[in-house]
């Protein structure tokens, strides 16, 4: 076995570009799958506290940075074999993330949408509380994530009530 100390060197920025890597797919997964998003956003009736279309790209932009920045701290902080667990938790709460783009933006299907943004939320509280176990500033860089997807629920909610014949 690996002691901590040989192993958070190895986590340096190779690590980095990995968890760069595996959220930037994840990143890439859902912007393949909002590409026509804007034509299709613009087509809902959304609440007047709905952002614009524009502000997504920007916004989730910093997010996924934070995101891997966080996974590549717990990688560091515990080493690859201890950190299994959380960022098992981290990959799943990525595919969620992109799975809700698919089923809001190409399958229109808002009731799964909803239902799936929920565990999303559920699964990246579950991955901060792994992370925070490991190294606290990586769950604390997971905190504006959990409070866009809070934001992005209740928009969802809203939206897939307000679009009856769309979603």
């Amino acid at each position: 076995m690996t002691s901590p100390a040989v192993s958070q060197r190895r986590a340096g920025v190779p690590a980095l570009f990995v968890c760069l890597g595996v959220t930037g797919a994840a990143a890439f997964a859902a912007a393949f799958a909002s590409r026509s998003s804007a034509e299709f956003y613009a087509l809902l009736v959304k609440p007047a506290w709905a952002p614009p279309a524009w502000l997504f790209g920007p916004v989730w932009t910093v997010l996924y940075v934070l995101m891997a920045v966080g996974a590549w701290r717990v990688w560091r902080a515990v080493g690859l074999e201890r950190a299994t667990a959380p960022l098992g938790l981290y990959v799943l709460q990525l595919a969620l993330n992109a799975l809700w783009t698919w089923l809001f933006f190409v399958w229109h299907d808002g009731p799964w949408a909803t239902a799936e943004v929920l565990l999303l939320w559920a699964s990246i509280a579950a991955t901060i509380v792994a992370f925070r176990r490991r190294d606290r500033p990586a769950a604390l860089l997971l905190l504006p994530y959990l409070l866009w997807v809070s934001f992005a629920s209740a928009l969802t909610i809203s939206v897939w009530q307000r679009n009856p014949g769309l979603l």
